[in-house]
């Protein structure tokens, strides 16, 4: 089964994932929250039998995190958001840690990443109201890690992508919610949030 899985991840994951991308045109609807999970419960079975180093296995602590996160975020959106927040904060950390080591390159690219995140945050920064210290500490960490997938000393082209794609996801989440409605948000938020945890994934173990 794990073969199988193994072979055709790839298409397994696009069909699990466009399921709750498409579905989020109809919400809400019962157990929405496991039809979400699915795509990163399948990237959790192929990782959890290559996660045989202590690096790999903070990797994959990140990925049980994420779906706790996710778990937060769609069972109840405005009470657990907060919890949800934390999950992820606490799945970037063990996706840093599993990154490790790293070296200085890419300066340009990383004062980017930088200059970005603190444009973000003052565009969503007068809607926050109490969340203002969590979400600049979730931020921080966020661009921690995307940042650690391209200084990496094992960094490849789709550990960037995935870092970049995070970004991208939870930066179209925080002006969704805290500056101004985004069009079909959650749709763009789904597809490059799921193209990010897939492109980690892949880019991680091909190093």
């Amino acid at each position: 089964m794990y073969e199988f899985i193994e072979r055709h991840k790839g298409y397994l994951f696009t069909l699990l994932a466009a399921v709750f991308v498409l579905s989020t045109l109809f919400k809400p609807y019962p157990l929405s929250w496991l039809v979400k999970l699915l795509p990163l419960l399948l990237l959790i079975i192929i990782s959890f039998k290559k996660s045989e180093t202590k690096l790999t296995k903070y990797f994959l602590a990140g990925l049980i995190f994420s779906v706790l996160g996710d778990f937060f975020l769609d069972y109840d959106r405005i009470n657990w958001f907060i919890f949800g927040l934390g999950a992820f904060l606490v799945a970037h950390l063990f996706y840093i840690k599993s990154l490790m080591p790293v070296e200085k390159k890419r300066v340009a690219i990383v004062t980017f990443y930088t200059l970005y995140g603190i444009a973000v945050f003052v565009l969503i920064s007068s809607g926050l109201g109490e969340l203002f210290i969590p979400v600049l500490i979730y931020m921080s960490v966020l661009l921690g890690m995307a940042i650690a997938t391209l200084v990496s000393k094992n960094t490849n082209s789709w550990l960037i992508l995935g870092g970049l794609s995070f970004v991208l996801s939870d930066s179209l989440l925080g002006i969704d919610k805290f500056y101004s409605p985004i069009p079909y948000a959650t749709l763009f938020i789904m597809i490059s949030y799921y193209f990010a945890q897939y492109a980690l994934v892949r880019g991680y173990y091909r190093r």
